[in-house]
């Protein structure tokens, strides 16, 4: 037993894990201020002494811990550690998209149109209707389209929820929070996603390439979900966080 500890502590740490400890220490101490630029990959690699691959490999681990994002064509910033054990995450009934996307909205722009019963329709919302509403909520910050969101409820859920489609205000207002104060649970799956970005979309979503898609189902009653939505976030913009206790 002495043995092999006495192998594991000769065992050196990986290059990687170094540069990622100095990394780490140079903007926890503001050598690397919140929102500046890292220096290019080129450059970082030939401070440190190391190949750009094991560089690359320290910048992933900082882009795990939220301490660094990567903006494509553009370089490497220094973005929030949103460490915040107090606030809630996917574990508590809300909307997903606020707690997820880790940088400001200040705008939503929605459309709505009425569409025939599909199969998938009918897979997702689980119940007989005479017609799906289909609602798109783009998601800005200053104009720049940032998160898109796709929701999908029956015809008949208009009216038990009191709506006007033609009032924008009091629809947004429903699906932005108050069905979450009338809802007794959802249901939430998480997958990855490259296909929001389509040209038969109205806009494309900034810096959307990749995107972490957010499958929710909500409930007011236990038998079928009220409202069906599906959430896109940019990967370089989505924080997932899900409390658990005992």
């Amino acid at each position: 037993m002495n043995n092999k500890l006495h192998e594991l502590n000769k065992q050196k740490k990986p290059l990687f894990v170094t540069v990622y400890d100095q990394l780490y220490k140079l903007i926890m101490d503001g050598t690397f201020p919140l929102g500046s630029q890292l220096p290019t990959e080129p450059e970082l690699a030939k401070i440190f002494g190391v190949s750009r691959m094991t560089l690359r490999h320290a910048l992933a681990l900082l882009q795990e811990d939220g301490l660094v994002k990567n903006i494509h064509g553009k370089g490497n910033f220094i973005t929030k550690f949103h460490h915040n054990e107090s606030s809630d995450g996917l574990e508590k009934l809300g909307n997903p998209l606020y707690k997820c996307y880790t940088e400001k909205i200040d705008d939503i722009e929605l459309n709505f149109r009425i569409d025939l019963v599909t199969d998938y329709a009918m897979q997702v919302l689980n119940q007989e209707m005479t017609a799906v509403v289909a609602l798109e909520r783009w998601y800005k910050n200053h104009d720049k389209i940032v998160a898109f969101a796709f929701t999908m409820m029956p015809i008949e859920a208009v009216s038990r929820l009191n709506l006007d489609l033609h009032n924008e205000k009091q629809v947004l207002e429903m699906l932005e929070e108050k069905i979450y104060e009338l809802a007794n649970s959802s249901t939430i799956e998480i997958k990855r996603s490259n296909s929001a970005n389509t040209p038969s979309l109205k806009y494309q979503i900034f810096h959307g390439e990749e995107f972490d898609l957010i499958l929710e189902s909500i409930y007011i009653s236990d038998k079928y979900p009220v409202v069906y939505n599906k959430y896109y976030i940019p990967i370089e913009f989505s924080q997932i966080r899900i409390k658990t206790s005992k």
